[in-house]
């Protein structure tokens, strides 16, 4: 069986790293909040090339952060996209801001730059970007909207370490949020998540939100949360985030058969200049993605849906996302996630590919 995912082959080359790693941490006595974040915070600053950067909990967390950071009147909107995964819909909501639906472009899955500027309102503070499955936006434009109108950016980076826009890390443009849940490019060993910024009052801000509000002990500035980057996490991290380019240079050898021998019958991730795609995740789309999926699992093959619901249809968002998104809920119905991951080997993809072609 080809497994989708396998955390615990992923994780084997960095194991011996990791229990060396663990006993300095027992043996220290610091646990919370340590050298340990603080290394890493300076490492991934520096991956994503920005002066800053703030280990937090998860990457729910880091979004929600970053909107409260900012400091927006209650009930600002917040353009974002209407096939995002539902974390950043609830962290817009937790904020206590107002989610506002774009579709996304079919060919790239991610936010249409050009139906942006007809959602844009009085009580627009936020364009909130989601560089879904590993592929940037389209930054230029998005970024020129921002600039005209006045708006923040938020970048959803949490499927994107890596990825690049015009040679220009993701994360870097606006307050970039990363998540590192195990499965990500740059996995930790349970919940994890940051915060990428060029702006040092953010960044202040950030360090004394993730932390109840305090930058001094007992002393609260803020309506904070605790939300603070495990130091055990932050550990594993930088000993990952040291073969991090290897691990992209991984999976897009492995994307590059699959966009190489899959025929054409699969609607295939769109490859552009001037975007350089990471793919946390592969996705194809098929009107028989359900037979798809059966079919593979019947000939030893694992996959996965990202994502079977669109936000504005799950039960949490009734009274929340109102509206009809049918570019949404076509990629919802019809995208079928492939294995593509640091444990598969080339030939676990060419029979994929081989199956896949039988269909």
């Amino acid at each position: 069986m080809i497994e989708y995912e396998n955390l615990s082959v992923v994780n084997k080359e960095f194991e011996d790293e990791y229990k060396i790693f663990f006993k300095d941490f027992i043996d220290s006595g610091w646990y919370i909040l340590g050298k340990s974040v603080e290394k890493f915070e300076k490492d991934f600053a520096e991956f994503v090339e920005v002066d800053s950067f703030v280990g937090v909990a998860s990457g729910l967390d880091a979004i929600t952060l970053s909107l409260d950071a900012l400091n927006l009147p209650l009930n600002s909107e917040v353009i974002v996209p209407s096939n995002t995964y539902i974390a950043t819909i609830l962290a817009i909501v937790k904020a206590g801001l107002k989610p506002i639906l774009v579709e996304p472009d079919i060919s790239t899955y991610n936010i249409d730059p050009y139906k942006i500027e007809e959602k844009i309102s009085k009580n627009t503070k936020v364009i909130l970007v989601v560089h879904l499955y590993g592929k940037p936006c389209d930054m230029d434009y998005i970024m020129d909207l921002a600039n005209k109108y006045s708006l923040s950016v938020v970048e959803d980076c949490a499927q994107a370490h890596g990825a690049k826009y015009k040679n220009k890390k993701v994360g870097s443009f606006g307050t970039g949020a990363f998540s590192f849940y195990p499965t990500k490019n740059l996995g930790a060993l349970g919940d994890a998540g940051g915060i990428a910024t060029n702006d040092k009052k953010i960044f202040q801000k950030l360090q004394s939100l993730r932390n109840y509000g305090s930058s001094k002990k007992y002393i609260n500035d803020y309506i904070g949360m605790n939300s603070r980057l495990d130091e055990l996490q932050a550990g594993f991290l930088s000993i990952k985030l040291k073969k991090i380019d290897k691990i992209i240079e991984h999976k897009r050898k492995l994307a590059s058969i699959y966009l190489k021998s899959l025929k054409d019958d699969f609607i295939k991730p769109v490859v552009e200049d001037d975007y350089f795609d990471v793919y946390h995740i592969f996705q194809i789309r098929h009107e028989k993605r359900d037979n798809i999926k059966d079919y593979l699992f019947k000939n030893g093959i694992k996959t996965e849906v990202h994502y079977p619901i669109p936000p504005h249809k799950q039960k949490a968002m009734k009274d929340i996302l109102q509206g009809e998104y049918k570019i949404s809920e076509k990629i919802h119905k019809e995208v079928l996630s492939l294995p593509i991951s640091y444990c598969h080997s080339e030939d676990d993809i060419k029979k994929v590919c081989k199956v896949l072609n039988e269909f």
